[in-house]
Protein backbone atom coordinates (compact mmCIF):
# COMPACT_ATOMS: atom_id res chain seq x y z
CA UNK A 1 0.00 0.00 0.00
CA UNK A 2 2.79 2.45 0.92
CA UNK A 3 4.90 1.57 -2.44
CA UNK A 4 1.68 2.44 -3.92
CA UNK A 5 0.91 5.83 -2.35
CA UNK A 6 4.60 7.09 -3.38
CA UNK A 7 3.51 5.81 -6.79
CA UNK A 8 0.65 7.76 -7.16
CA UNK A 9 2.64 11.02 -5.95
CA UNK A 10 5.26 10.72 -8.19
CA UNK A 11 1.97 10.17 -10.61
CA UNK A 12 0.37 13.01 -9.45
CA UNK A 13 4.04 15.42 -9.34
CA UNK A 14 4.82 14.94 -12.98
CA UNK A 15 1.07 15.34 -14.46
CA UNK A 16 1.30 19.11 -12.60
CA UNK A 17 4.67 19.73 -14.18
CA UNK A 18 3.95 18.30 -17.46
CA UNK A 19 0.49 20.49 -17.62
CA UNK A 20 3.45 23.45 -16.72
CA UNK A 21 2.84 27.26 -15.91
CA UNK A 22 4.44 29.18 -19.05
CA UNK A 23 5.28 32.82 -18.61
CA UNK A 24 5.32 34.34 -21.74
CA UNK A 25 6.49 38.17 -21.65
CA UNK A 26 5.66 40.32 -25.06
CA UNK A 27 7.29 43.65 -25.89
CA UNK A 28 3.80 45.75 -26.76
CA UNK A 29 0.44 44.58 -27.52
CA UNK A 30 0.09 47.69 -29.27
CA UNK A 31 1.15 46.30 -32.66
CA UNK A 32 -1.30 43.52 -34.57
CA UNK A 33 1.72 41.51 -34.89
CA UNK A 34 2.72 40.56 -31.50
CA UNK A 35 -1.05 40.76 -30.78
CA UNK A 36 -0.91 37.58 -33.35
CA UNK A 37 1.80 36.49 -31.47
CA UNK A 38 0.16 35.95 -27.99
CA UNK A 39 -3.29 34.65 -29.85
CA UNK A 40 -0.98 31.83 -31.01
CA UNK A 41 0.60 31.13 -28.26
CA UNK A 42 -2.91 30.98 -25.92
CA UNK A 43 -4.08 29.38 -28.80
CA UNK A 44 -1.54 25.98 -28.60
CA UNK A 45 -0.93 26.06 -24.57
CA UNK A 46 -5.16 25.49 -24.41
CA UNK A 47 -4.21 22.88 -27.04
CA UNK A 48 -2.14 21.52 -24.69
CA UNK A 49 -3.69 22.01 -21.54
CA UNK A 50 -0.83 24.30 -20.25
CA UNK A 51 -1.22 27.60 -18.03
CA UNK A 52 -0.40 30.29 -19.82
CA UNK A 53 0.14 34.10 -17.90
CA UNK A 54 1.08 36.71 -20.77
CA UNK A 55 2.64 40.12 -19.59
CA UNK A 56 2.88 43.44 -22.20
CA UNK A 57 5.44 45.25 -21.54
CA UNK A 58 4.40 48.26 -23.60
CA UNK A 59 7.63 48.97 -25.01
CA UNK A 60 8.90 49.67 -21.97
CA UNK A 61 12.17 47.50 -20.96
CA UNK A 62 12.59 48.82 -17.51
CA UNK A 63 8.53 47.50 -17.34
CA UNK A 64 9.47 44.16 -18.64
CA UNK A 65 11.93 43.54 -16.50
CA UNK A 66 9.52 43.79 -13.65
CA UNK A 67 7.32 41.90 -15.46
CA UNK A 68 9.35 39.15 -15.51
CA UNK A 69 10.55 39.39 -11.93
CA UNK A 70 6.88 39.29 -10.97
CA UNK A 71 6.26 35.85 -13.25
CA UNK A 72 9.65 34.07 -11.69
CA UNK A 73 7.62 35.21 -8.31
CA UNK A 74 4.52 33.42 -9.35
CA UNK A 75 6.66 30.07 -10.13
CA UNK A 76 6.23 29.83 -13.72
CA UNK A 77 8.41 26.84 -14.43
CA UNK A 78 9.10 28.45 -18.27
CA UNK A 79 9.78 31.73 -19.60
CA UNK A 80 9.06 32.61 -23.05
CA UNK A 81 10.39 36.47 -23.66
CA UNK A 82 9.76 38.45 -26.43
CA UNK A 83 12.42 40.98 -25.39
CA UNK A 84 12.08 45.02 -26.06
CA UNK A 85 15.53 45.46 -26.21
CA UNK A 86 18.03 42.82 -26.54
CA UNK A 87 20.91 44.29 -24.21
CA UNK A 88 18.37 45.59 -21.72
CA UNK A 89 17.10 41.61 -21.79
CA UNK A 90 19.50 40.07 -20.47
CA UNK A 91 19.38 40.91 -16.50
CA UNK A 92 16.35 39.33 -16.68
CA UNK A 93 17.52 36.26 -18.32
CA UNK A 94 19.79 36.12 -15.82
CA UNK A 95 17.47 36.34 -13.14
CA UNK A 96 15.56 33.56 -14.51
CA UNK A 97 18.48 31.75 -15.48
CA UNK A 98 19.40 31.77 -11.24
CA UNK A 99 16.20 30.85 -10.40
CA UNK A 100 16.23 27.98 -12.28
CA UNK A 101 13.74 28.82 -14.97
CA UNK A 102 14.22 27.55 -18.65
CA UNK A 103 14.24 31.07 -21.08
CA UNK A 104 13.25 30.74 -24.46
CA UNK A 105 12.96 34.10 -26.92
CA UNK A 106 11.04 34.43 -29.69
CA UNK A 107 11.23 37.09 -32.37
CA UNK A 108 13.84 39.23 -30.94
CA UNK A 109 17.15 37.66 -29.82
CA UNK A 110 18.85 38.47 -26.49
CA UNK A 111 22.69 39.76 -26.18
CA UNK A 112 23.07 37.11 -23.30
CA UNK A 113 21.83 34.83 -20.72
CA UNK A 114 21.02 31.46 -21.26
CA UNK A 115 18.34 30.61 -23.33
CA UNK A 116 17.12 27.28 -24.51
CA UNK A 117 16.03 27.92 -27.81
CA UNK A 118 15.41 31.25 -30.15
CA UNK A 119 12.44 31.43 -32.66
CA UNK A 120 12.46 33.85 -35.57
CA UNK A 121 12.37 34.25 -38.69
CA UNK A 122 15.43 34.73 -40.35
CA UNK A 123 15.72 38.86 -40.82
CA UNK A 124 18.76 39.18 -42.27
CA UNK A 125 17.01 37.20 -45.35
CA UNK A 126 13.91 39.28 -44.82
CA UNK A 127 15.86 42.16 -45.32
CA UNK A 128 17.69 41.04 -48.06
CA UNK A 129 14.09 40.10 -50.03
CA UNK A 130 12.88 43.92 -48.80
CA UNK A 131 15.71 45.52 -50.99
CA UNK A 132 15.79 42.74 -54.22
CA UNK A 133 12.02 43.63 -54.11
CA UNK A 134 12.26 47.00 -53.56
CA UNK A 135 15.39 47.85 -56.12
CA UNK A 136 13.51 45.77 -58.99
CA UNK A 137 10.32 48.50 -57.98
CA UNK A 138 12.41 51.44 -58.92
CA UNK A 139 14.07 49.56 -62.18
CA UNK A 140 17.99 48.91 -59.98
CA UNK A 141 18.33 53.27 -59.64
CA UNK A 142 17.16 56.04 -57.31
CA UNK A 143 16.77 57.79 -53.95
CA UNK A 144 15.67 55.35 -50.59
CA UNK A 145 15.04 55.86 -47.03
CA UNK A 146 15.17 53.54 -44.90
CA UNK A 147 12.91 53.92 -41.80
CA UNK A 148 15.28 51.61 -38.34
CA UNK A 149 12.89 49.89 -35.73
CA UNK A 150 13.59 50.08 -32.06
CA UNK A 151 17.97 50.21 -32.21
CA UNK A 152 18.40 47.80 -29.13
CA UNK A 153 16.47 44.57 -30.96
CA UNK A 154 18.05 42.32 -32.54
CA UNK A 155 15.09 42.21 -35.07
CA UNK A 156 15.42 45.84 -36.26
CA UNK A 157 19.96 45.17 -36.47
CA UNK A 158 19.06 42.21 -38.48
CA UNK A 159 16.93 43.61 -40.96
CA UNK A 160 18.82 46.38 -41.60
CA UNK A 161 22.03 44.54 -42.12
CA UNK A 162 20.00 42.30 -44.68
CA UNK A 163 18.56 45.10 -46.31
CA UNK A 164 21.62 47.12 -46.74
CA UNK A 165 23.99 44.71 -47.62
CA UNK A 166 22.12 43.68 -50.21
CA UNK A 167 21.69 47.44 -51.54
CA UNK A 168 25.62 47.78 -52.36
CA UNK A 169 24.82 45.19 -55.24
CA UNK A 170 23.08 48.12 -56.41
CA UNK A 171 25.80 51.06 -57.43
CA UNK A 172 22.76 53.26 -58.71
CA UNK A 173 20.89 52.93 -55.49
CA UNK A 174 21.63 55.75 -52.83
CA UNK A 175 20.25 55.11 -49.23
CA UNK A 176 19.90 58.75 -48.12
CA UNK A 177 18.40 58.41 -44.93
CA UNK A 178 18.00 56.52 -42.51
CA UNK A 179 16.48 56.93 -39.38
CA UNK A 180 14.58 55.46 -36.46
CA UNK A 181 10.72 55.58 -35.81
CA UNK A 182 10.60 52.92 -33.01
CA UNK A 183 9.04 50.49 -34.76
CA UNK A 184 6.12 52.87 -34.48
CA UNK A 185 3.17 54.31 -36.49
CA UNK A 186 3.12 57.64 -35.50
CA UNK A 187 6.81 57.70 -35.23
CA UNK A 188 6.41 56.39 -38.49
CA UNK A 189 4.72 59.73 -39.86
CA UNK A 190 6.42 62.08 -37.74
CA UNK A 191 10.05 61.11 -39.37
CA UNK A 192 8.79 60.55 -42.58
CA UNK A 193 7.52 64.19 -42.69
CA UNK A 194 11.04 65.38 -41.51
CA UNK A 195 12.90 63.28 -44.39
CA UNK A 196 10.63 64.56 -46.98
CA UNK A 197 11.93 68.35 -45.90
CA UNK A 198 15.03 67.02 -45.67
CA UNK A 199 14.88 64.52 -49.41
CA UNK A 200 11.77 65.37 -51.64
CA UNK A 201 12.65 63.54 -54.12
CA UNK A 202 12.90 60.37 -53.00
CA UNK A 203 12.09 57.19 -54.88
CA UNK A 204 11.19 54.87 -52.29
CA UNK A 205 10.85 54.05 -48.60
CA UNK A 206 11.83 50.59 -46.62
CA UNK A 207 10.54 50.20 -43.35
CA UNK A 208 11.71 47.82 -40.96
CA UNK A 209 7.94 47.25 -39.77
CA UNK A 210 4.68 47.75 -41.44
CA UNK A 211 3.62 50.27 -38.43
CA UNK A 212 6.56 52.49 -39.88
CA UNK A 213 5.11 51.43 -43.78
CA UNK A 214 1.76 52.85 -42.60
CA UNK A 215 3.19 55.72 -40.79
CA UNK A 216 5.14 56.84 -43.84
CA UNK A 217 2.35 56.19 -46.61
CA UNK A 218 0.36 58.88 -44.40
CA UNK A 219 3.12 61.52 -44.87
CA UNK A 220 3.72 61.11 -48.61
CA UNK A 221 0.02 60.85 -48.95
CA UNK A 222 0.02 64.16 -47.22
CA UNK A 223 2.77 65.90 -49.15
CA UNK A 224 0.95 64.54 -52.49
CA UNK A 225 3.75 61.96 -53.30
CA UNK A 226 2.15 58.90 -52.55
CA UNK A 227 2.06 57.80 -56.09
CA UNK A 228 5.66 58.79 -56.84
CA UNK A 229 7.30 56.96 -54.13
CA UNK A 230 7.52 52.95 -53.21
CA UNK A 231 7.00 51.99 -50.17
CA UNK A 232 7.86 48.55 -48.47
CA UNK A 233 7.26 46.92 -45.35
CA UNK A 234 7.70 44.20 -43.07
CA UNK A 235 5.28 41.70 -41.06
CA UNK A 236 2.56 41.69 -43.73
CA UNK A 237 0.11 42.44 -40.64
CA UNK A 238 -3.91 43.01 -42.26
CA UNK A 239 -3.48 46.83 -42.79
CA UNK A 240 -0.43 46.69 -44.63
CA UNK A 241 -1.99 43.91 -47.05
CA UNK A 242 -4.91 46.12 -47.72
CA UNK A 243 -2.13 48.86 -48.45
CA UNK A 244 -0.81 46.24 -50.83
CA UNK A 245 -3.92 45.67 -52.42
CA UNK A 246 -5.23 49.51 -52.58
CA UNK A 247 -1.83 50.34 -53.98
CA UNK A 248 -0.52 52.63 -51.34
CA UNK A 249 2.33 50.00 -50.60
CA UNK A 250 4.30 48.13 -52.94
CA UNK A 251 4.54 45.20 -50.81
CA UNK A 252 5.54 43.64 -47.03
CA UNK A 253 8.11 40.85 -46.16
CA UNK A 254 5.23 38.50 -44.46
CA UNK A 255 6.01 36.84 -41.07
CA UNK A 256 3.78 34.18 -39.10
CA UNK A 257 3.69 35.56 -35.58
CA UNK A 258 1.09 33.02 -34.69
CA UNK A 259 3.08 30.52 -35.76
CA UNK A 260 5.84 31.77 -33.94
CA UNK A 261 3.93 32.03 -30.51
CA UNK A 262 2.92 28.44 -31.10
CA UNK A 263 5.94 26.84 -31.75
CA UNK A 264 7.62 28.22 -28.70
CA UNK A 265 4.55 27.09 -26.53
CA UNK A 266 5.21 24.03 -27.83
CA UNK A 267 8.78 23.87 -27.39
CA UNK A 268 8.20 25.23 -23.73
CA UNK A 269 5.60 22.10 -23.22
CA UNK A 270 8.27 19.71 -24.72
CA UNK A 271 10.80 20.78 -22.19
CA UNK A 272 8.80 20.47 -19.50
CA UNK A 273 7.66 17.09 -20.39
CA UNK A 274 11.05 15.87 -21.53
CA UNK A 275 13.98 18.02 -20.02
CA UNK A 276 15.25 18.54 -23.94
CA UNK A 277 14.38 20.39 -27.34
CA UNK A 278 13.44 18.91 -30.26
CA UNK A 279 14.00 20.68 -33.17
CA UNK A 280 13.62 18.92 -36.75
CA UNK A 281 15.16 19.74 -39.76
CA UNK A 282 14.13 18.66 -43.16
CA UNK A 283 15.22 16.22 -45.16
CA UNK A 284 15.83 15.97 -49.14
CA UNK A 285 17.17 13.05 -51.12
CA UNK A 286 20.69 13.30 -53.06
CA UNK A 287 20.24 11.58 -56.62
Amino acid sequence: MRKLLVVLMIVGLLSVGFAGKIGLSVSTLNNPFFVELKNGAEQKAAELGAEISVVDARDNPAKQLNDIQDLIQKGVDILIINPTDSDAIVTAIEDANNAGIPVITVDRGANGGEVLVHIASDNVAGGVMAAEFLAEKISFKGKVVELVGIPGTSAARDRGKGFETKLEDYPDIELVAKQSANFNRAEGLRVMENILQAHPDIDAVFAQNDGMALGAVEALRAAGKLDQVVVVGFDAIDDAVKAVEDGEMAGTIAQQPALMGSLAVEKAFNYLETGSVYIPVDLKVVK
